[in-house]
């Protein structure tokens, strides 16, 4: 049983290069939904970012009316600076988002070109196996 499991991989690997383009397809076309979705969850937790610094600011705004408007003497200084700093590390989550959603972007980009030209590869080389459609 050990060496029908290591003969397995040398007999993959061995398969030819229309084997290894049709696993490196297979892949891809694995990856590229995956990718898709984390491009859409970035996508959503950086509107939700947005709309919180707006929320943020909004209040701030408001608490600095408040403390203009009182006649009695409220300090409250520190809890706009308290705002003002939540806003400033809500703007820097959504840049490192921004930053890795254009990567997603990117990646996606690659794996759909890749996939572009394994097909075109494919096909040229007679096209795929029997059994297997193509898309």
């Amino acid at each position: 049983a050990a060496s029908a499991a290591l003969a397995a991989p040398r007999a993959a690997g061995s398969g030819g290069p229309a084997a290894r383009e049709l696993f490196a397809e297979g892949l891809l076309q694995f990856l590229r939904p995956a990718v898709r979705q984390l491009d859409g969850h970035v996508h959503a937790v950086r509107e939700s970012q947005v709309e919180l610094r707006e929320h943020i600011d909004s209040l701030a705004t408001e608490l600095c009316r408040i403390n203009e408007d009182q006649k009695v003497a409220l300090d409250l200084d520190p809890y706009v600076k308290k705002l003002l700093n939540a806003r400033r590390r809500v703007v820097l989550v959504n840049n490192i988002l921004q930053n890795a959603q254009e990567r997603l972007r990117r990646l996606n980009h690659s794996v759909a070109k890749e996939t572009v030209r394994r097909k075109a590869m494919l096909e040229a080389a007679g096209g795929y196996p029997q059994g297997l459609p193509g898309k």
